[in-house]
């Protein structure tokens, strides 16, 4: 069963008004204005006491906090609709056929993540200097030989079982946007079952919640370059210039494996996808800035659908699906930066890894990236149980989260870039004329 529907691309006109106001060029103002307050309100400038820059930072997230606060609250309805959309406006074969070269497509750009994030790490391994300083604090300058993780081979039946959420409801209260994810496929799937007239209000009840969500989602978009400025200035004022000097080659070899994946997207669109690199970076930039500044995904979402359906060229029915599941299970800078991070800290503690455990750390990684909330700092939440799963210490994150938040940034920006990559490479195939 295949059943009309208005595209999203049409439900977002209220977003026009802030493509036509340079959107991106406001965000780039806020984010140097933002950086230099922060750095003039940091104590260790001395221009102003310790307790008035807490005092002001607080002041300063509050725009960033109520952005963030929007567009999660409406995040689980748009997500559940856009899919739903996305489904039942592919025929049912294009859908199974679609949807499993999806994940399977996912699953490869991941491991295609993971697998430079390892070799940039052993190349350049940077924990060996946190090690020879004496390592992290509870390790003593003392090698850690880590212990085979095989429970975790033996759980894998259970994992799979439970990613069908037992309760959709509890998923939803939980923020696990896999289960809401993949509920979301099931009932999609179901209502293609249905006969047109039974499936014809559901569908547009789906449409309107898609237009409520892009009204909402309009106002927070207007708050952008505020809360960007107001983030970067708090920061900045929180975080010591010792921190970039002490873990700056560590961040640099993040930075530098997030540029070579960047790179092989622009590989895939070029021969895959048959698109210019520099067009597709030019129709791309206001989501790439959006998801810097925001550092999260999902905030990013409703622009990506536009900037994929207005600039690239990408037909509905594929940008209504791929971006909202690539935004809850496609995280390939977050996998990068949680597989270069556990070897870091595997490094800096003086942990020896053997070829069990590095397979063991990129399987974990794999499963875990999938689960990533899409949400600032999330990358940061998973990573400990990566951490505990290859048995090397996690007291070490305290240093990692504070400068995730400047990690973030840039991890996102290649998760989004991602998810708008897999749109162009899929319209090619399953793409409808305009």
């Amino acid at each position: 069963m295949k059943i009309d529907i208005i595209p999203l691309n049409k439900l977002s006109v209220h977003l026009d008004r802030l493509t036509e106001g340079r959107l991106w060029l406001k965000v780039i103002i806020g984010l140097v204005l933002g950086a230099g307050l922060g750095i003039l309100l940091n104590p260790s400038t001395g221009l102003v006491t310790e307790g008035f820059s807490v005092w002001i930072s607080s002041w300063l997230d509050l725009p960033g906090k109520v952005f963030m606060r929007l567009v999660q609250m409406i995040m689980i309805p748009l997500i559940f609709a856009s899919i739903v959309s996305g489904i039942v406006s592919n025929t049912s074969e294009n859908l199974k056929s679609f949807g499993l070269r999806l994940l399977l497509y996912f699953v490869f750009t991941t491991a295609v993540a993971i697998i430079i994030g390892l070799l940039v790490t052993v190349v350049l391994k940077p924990g060996k200097y946190i090690y020879a300083l004496g390592g992290f604090s509870d390790s003593g300058g003392k090698k850690i030989v880590a212990t085979d993780k095989s429970a975790i081979i033996d759980n894998i039946p259970d994992a799979i079982s439970n990613l069908i959420p037992d309760n959709p409801l509890q998923s939803v209260l939980s923020g696990e946007m896999l289960g809401v994810v993949i509920f979301t496929i099931i009932i999609g799937v179901a209502i293609t079952q249905l006969k047109k007239d039974a499936a014809r209000p559901i569908i547009r009840f789906t449409e309107s919640i898609q237009k409520v969500c892009m009204i909402v989602v309009s106002w927070a978009m207007l708050l952008v370059p505020y809360a960007v400025f107001g983030l970067m200035a708090a920061l900045l004022s929180r975080i010591g210039v010792s921190v970039f000097l002490g873990l700056g080659y560590y961040m640099g070899v993040v930075l530098g494996g997030l540029v070579l994946l960047m790179l092989f997207y622009l590989l895939l669109v070029a021969v895959v996808g048959r698109q210019s690199p520099m067009a597709f970076l030019r129709g791309i930039r206001e989501p790439q800035l959006l998801a810097f500044s925001t550092a999260s995904s999902a905030a990013v979402m409703p622009v990506s659908m536009k900037a994929a359906d207005d600039e690239l060229g990408v037909s509905s029915n594929v940008s209504d699906f791929v971006i909202p599941v690539g935004a809850s299970i496609n995280m390939d800078g977050t996998a990068l930066f949680q597989c270069v991070t556990t070897i870091f800290m595997a490094q800096a503690y003086g942990v020896d890894l053997s070829t069990i455990n590095l397979i063991l750390i990129t399987t974990t990684v794999v499963a875990a990236s999938i689960g990533t909330p899409a949400i600032p700092g999330g990358g940061v939440i998973i990573l400990a149980s990566v951490l505990q799963g290859a048995g090397i210490p996690v007291d070490g994150l305290v240093v990692i989260i504070g400068i995730d938040r400047i990690l973030g940034m840039f991890r996102t920006a290649v998760n989004v870039t991602g998810d708008l990559t897999a749109c162009v490479i899929f319209n090619r195939f399953y793409g409808t004329s305009k």
